[in-house]
């Protein structure tokens, strides 16, 4: 098989490394990678949809994989559809289930899935008087794509007041702000679940804890990712029943009445709190970096579940009775103004673990960094304890200026 993978972070990076693996994939090619993917097949500098699908013609790809949720919001799969290119991933009306927060909060109310409650709002004024009669803490929402830094927990009036003004007027996120979803605050931690649809049921994989505050203990702005363990150890039986009934059934029924067919990913951003379980987003895709501890633990061949969906087979997924870590490191600033440029060096070091690039390029027969999320560091163990202990042995030895990194993944 002829594979394309579009994207460039550790998401793409860890799909490619298992997809490497497989003596049915003979060439791959990535839009527009980073410097792991370039040692796995062939970057390509490709960016519009059209020249996608023009590139996808031309080398004759057998299945695109889409990583990023823009490239689907946008239509991707709807064009390569009509020339008969294969795409693991949805059309661009059930890719509105991430890329608009206010689509995404109506399916959920219409088909009683259990969420926050929560209004939408087009108009700045109406959005700024209905924040004078709420509690806080307060959730405010950019209805839009904003790179998973569209949503703050508002603490006050005053922050919130700020903050719809930084979305709908400043537009700090540009069209992606002047619709908003404002919703009440839900006390508890979050946790991810990723489930394969092969177009008539989903198949969930094992739950995941994302950390997404930039610093230590969850301090800091939210970033689109900081490390990841799985399985999440804070998600119990308990809270998986009550997902199942309320989340995932509701979902699929919610999917099959709006004729939501599709073969691809959907992603379960959920928020776990004394009252029970609750979705707070949809995303479409992969996520980065839970796709990473997955891939790690996954023992099916990830082709075999993707071709098995696509050809609209059930599947039984398998994964290691282990625990897995994964780490990100990043660009000093990050997730705001950010140092980039500069070589990383000590991947040789690197003896315990898997590291896999994805804000990093080749530049001559250097390796620097040109994103925010620059590597990922991950390793598996018998527990987590001591799977991080590897994690954190071998990022010790990789370095680049201005480097950062949470220092508490895993750590329970």
């Amino acid at each position: 098989m002829r594979i394309l993978i579009i994207g460039e972070g550790g998401r793409e990076s860890a799909l490619a490394a298992q997809l490497t693996k497989d003596a049915r994939v003979t060439k791959m090619f990535f839009a527009n990678g980073n410097a792991s993917t370039d040692k796995y097949g062939q970057n390509v500098n490709l960016s519009a949809i059209t020249e996608l699908r023009d590139f996808a013609i031309k080398e004759k790809v057998d299945l695109t994989i889409v990583g990023p949720e823009a490239p689907l919001v946008a239509g991707l799969r709807d064009e390569f559809k009509k020339h008969d290119l294969k795409v693991f991933g949805p059309d661009q009306k059930v890719a509105s289930l991430e890329g608009s927060k206010a689509f995404s909060k109506k399916f959920m109310q219409t088909y009683d899935i259990k969420t926050a409650k929560a209004v939408v709002f087009d108009s700045y004024e109406d959005a700024k008087a209905y924040i004078q009669t709420q509690e806080y803490p307060l959730v405010v929402k950019a209805s839009g794509l904003a790179g998973g830094k569209g949503v703050v927990i508002c603490e006050t009036l005053e922050e919130a007041e700020a903050t719809i003004h930084d979305f709908m007027i400043r537009r700090i996120y540009g069209d992606a702000g002047i619709r908003l979803v404002i919703e009440e605050f839900l006390q508890g931690f979050e946790a991810s679940i990723i489930a394969f649809s092969n177009g008539e049921n989903l198949f969930p994989c094992i739950s995941v804890k994302d950390y997404k505050k930039a610093g230590n203990g969850d301090a800091g702005p939210n970033t689109g990712g900081m490390g990841s363990v799985a399985p999440s150890p804070e998600f119990t039986e308990e809270h998986y029943a009550d997902f199942e009934e309320n989340i995932l059934k509701t979902t699929i029924k919610g999917l099959k009445a709006e004729g939501f067919s599709f073969k691809g990913i959907i992603f379960f951003g959920l928020m776990i709190t004394k009252n029970g379980t609750y979705l707070l987003e949809y995303n479409m895709r992969f996520g980065d970096p839970e796709t990473q501890v997955l891939m790690a633990l996954m023992e099916n061949k990830i082709l075999d579940v993707i071709n098995d969906c696509m050809n609209g087979k059930n599947i039984e997924l398998k994964f290691k009775d282990e625990k897995a870590v994964c780490l990100v490191m990043c660009s000093g600033g990050y997730p705001r103004n950010m140092e980039l440029g500069f070589e990383i060096v000590g991947e040789e070091k690197v003896k315990h673990s898997q590291l896999l690039y994805a804000g990093a390029v080749k530049s001559g027969d250097k390796i620097v960094s040109n994103g925010g999320r620059v590597l990922n560091i991950i390793a598996t163990g018998a527990t987590y304890d001591e799977a991080r202990k590897k994690v954190y042995e071998d990022a010790s030895h990789v370095h680049f200026d201005y480097s950062f990194y949470r220092e508490d993944i895993g750590k329970f």
